[in-house]
């Protein structure tokens, strides 16, 4: 088997606009050609504002939050695959480009828990996925918050595993995926107010008593007793409590008992293929406190897990695309796998070549059901059995430069195949016959 890292981030914003750089906070910073990038980022954000100018604004085009991530790792050639939104809870996934067309069923869903299920200011954001044969699932939540509503928060956990649903095959739940990560504000504070005051607490965690406070976790106690993530696993935060600080400060602010809020848990089916072990090793586990634009501290978690080796599946084949020219309609071909199943709502969408989000496509065509040799009366053959041709409009490009198509499946979204950049040429230059004029 192969081995995958996935770099966790979880992070409650506060309403606050981005300011910092986030390099260092995505594990970017001084990396040398050498250091191995994770091959997939998980992005949870909370409380990223959502008044209604800004919701209408967001709905049209990436958050600020969203934009500043993918700034920074477009220049390590990560493709945002997709983001899901529900008020101030974002939810992002990046993976290496290498990646794209190993990409298959990606669907999310969202649970309100705030306000009865009414309001969407709680409750969690997910994300799931095959790649290489293994189905990922990850959920980003914000759970109800105060000391003194353990039993609201655990009633969220629950709510949101009961009420998330797929459509792809055996991953119909949250825990029937290979693998599932949960990160997010889960807000579980620590037990015994009486006794663990806001003071005390700061005192412990300066004389390094971490131990003995995440003893009073309620998060850790729930898990034993079973009422809320027992199915998870969490290693030991050896972090100091990440809520709450003093906006652009270190300092705790004792208006609320420093708790250990943001977490990243884990679960894996470890014995769901005949003769295979799956596994997913925590590589690291800590909070990034140079971080002060929030009274959150950001919370990081990187994991190896293993997937399948040369897994194929589902694959679209592009041809080379040697004549582009702007201003007419120029079409692409490609061969279709006989195990690919297409559908008139799948569709190829033409990209600049160093395109940053599978959202960035300038112009896309809906795929054709009808193969070319059918369509141009030729007879079958082995090669053009299962080509397809695809015309693009004379306006798809705008400017010559290199370029790439992308072929989409919809509902659920698969990418199944990604052409090699071409040239898209200047219009021709229309020729006159002088001996005729």
């Amino acid at each position: 088997m192969d081995s995958l890292r996935l770099y966790l981030v979880t992070w409650n914003v506060a309403t606050q606009a981005p300011e910092e750089d986030v390099t260092a906070l995505l594990g970017l910073s001084n990396r040398s050609p050498k250091d191995k990038l994770p091959d997939l980022y998980f992005i949870g954000l909370q409380e990223v504002k959502s008044q209604p100018q800004n919701m209408l604004l967001d709905a049209l085009f990436d958050d600020p939050w969203s934009n500043t991530f993918r700034t920074v790792m477009a220049k390590h050639k990560y493709i945002k695959i997709k983001t899901i939104r529900l008020q101030g809870l974002v939810l992002s996934v990046f993976s290496l480009s290498h990646h794209l067309t190993h990409l298959r069923d990606i669907q999310t869903q969202f649970t309100k828990t705030g306000l009865g299920g009414m309001w969407g200011n709680k409750g969690a954001v997910t994300i799931r996925f095959n790649l290489y044969g293994c189905s990922i699932c990850v959920v980003n939540s914000h759970l109800t918050p105060h000391d003194h509503l353990l039993k609201e928060r655990v009633a969220d956990y629950n709510t949101i595993v009961g009420s998330q649903s797929f459509s792809v095959g055996e991953t119909s739940r949250i825990f029937l995926h290979d693998y599932v990560f949960w990160i997010g504000d889960l807000n579980f504070r620590l037990a015994d107010p009486n006794v663990l005051t806001g003071p005390e607490i700061k005192r412990l965690v300066e004389c390094g008593e971490l131990k003995s406070l995440l003893d009073r976790d309620q998060l850790r106690q729930a898990m034993a007793l079973g009422s809320a993530f027992s199915e998870m696993t969490e290693q030991l935060p050896s972090f100091p409590p990440t809520y709450k600080h003093h906006l652009h400060s270190s300092a705790y602010d004792l208006k609320r008992r420093p708790s250990w809020t943001d977490r990243v848990l884990h679960f894996v089916h470890k014995n769901v293929y005949e003769n295979i072990t799956l596994h997913a090793e925590q590589l690291s586990y800590t909070s990034v406190p140079q971080y002060e634009q929030s009274d959150h501290k950001p919370v990081i978690s990187e994991f190896a897990i293993k997937v399948f080796s040369d897994y194929h599946d589902r694959l679209v084949e592009f041809m080379p695309v040697e004549d582009w020219y702007l201003d007419e309609m120029n079409s692409v071909f490609c061969h279709i796998g006989d195990d690919v199943k297409h559908s008139p709502w799948d569709w190829v969408g033409l990209y600049k070549e160093d395109f940053s989000s599978l959202d960035d496509y300038l112009c896309y065509v809906y795929v054709s059901t009808t193969p070319f040799w059918a369509e141009q009366s030729i007879n079958q053959s082995s090669q053009n059995r299962n080509t397809l041709k695809l015309t693009f409009p004379d306006t798809a490009a705008r400017l010559p430069g290199k370029y790439q198509v992308v072929y989409v499946t919809n509902s659920p979204v698969s990418v199944l195949g990604i052409s090699a950049p071409f040239q898209v040429y200047s219009p021709r230059q229309p020729t006159f016959d002088w001996g005729q004029s």
